[in-house]
């Protein structure tokens, strides 16, 4: 079983194209409502985005939930470039033989615009690429760590991430503009569970993972977060998949 998180869909995908080529299963951490029974599993699997060089807070408290069974383990995590120690901090949370980064499109609008057309459909197919061999290496039962933890490592996955998780998730700056047509497409999609439909127009509770799955796949782009989102391009996935892949 591969249990993933995803806010824009990277994720997401990365945990299919993994179960397709190891004749596995997906499992959406956010749609469980109880614990997965998991005894009969072969190998466990989690694909998550990595936010300020750590894990998703959500990510991190189901693996510490999750019983060990003692079989091969491993993770993937998605990122713009490099996961610093987020590997290493959640094999605490839950014991992996084998570990990867893996770069895939930027869609933290919050602090810059996304990549352009070309990088994007670049970074997919290097993803395409890469997981062939990582797919390999897991059937192999392979012990590997390939992470790119970049400069600074132990400071950005301990003080950044502190500081991203005690700050930078506030839903404070979220609104929607009168572009919005009341669809209730964030609302339906938060994996937070934060977002309600007020008077025909989205508002934010505080529990907020800065997935910024709303932001990205709203279809009017009427959400912003502050002023720095304003004209810049959204990013979701799913727009370069072929149908095979959806």
């Amino acid at each position: 079983m591969i249990f993933y998180f995803s806010g824009t869909g990277n994720s997401r995908w990365v945990a299919k194209q993994l179960a397709r080529l190891l004749d596995d299963q997906t499992c959406d951490t956010t749609a469980l409502t109880e614990m997965p029974d998991i005894k009969k599993e072969k190998q466990i699997g989690f694909v998550f985005p990595v936010y300020a060089w750590g894990a998703p807070e959500p990510m991190e408290a189901f693996a510490m939930k999750l019983p060990k069974i003692g079989v091969f383990s491993f993770g993937v995590c998605t990122c713009g470039e490099e996961a610093g120690m987020a590997m290493k901090q959640f094999s605490k949370r839950y014991p992996l033989d084998s570990s990867y980064s893996l770069v895939m499109p930027n869609n933290y609008i919050v602090g810059t615009d996304t990549d352009d057309e070309a990088t994007i459909h670049a970074k997919i197919n290097a993803a395409r690429k890469e997981l062939q061999k990582i797919s390999g290496e897991i059937l192999q039962r392979k012990k590997v760590y390939r992470v790119e933890e970049g400069s600074l490592a132990g400071l950005k996955s301990s003080l950044v991430n502190f500081g991203f998780n005690r700050f930078a998730r506030s839903t404070k700056s979220f609104y929607a503009t009168s572009l919005c047509n009341a669809c209730g497409l964030c609302a339906k999609s938060c994996p937070a569970h934060t977002i309600t439909m007020v008077n025909n127009l989205p508002s934010w509770g505080t529990r907020c993972y800065q997935c910024l799955r709303c932001i990205n796949e709203c279809p009017k782009q009427a959400i912003q977060y502050g002023k720095g989102t304003e004209g810049r391009r959204r990013y979701t996935i799913q727009n370069y998949l072929p149908q095979d892949e959806q």
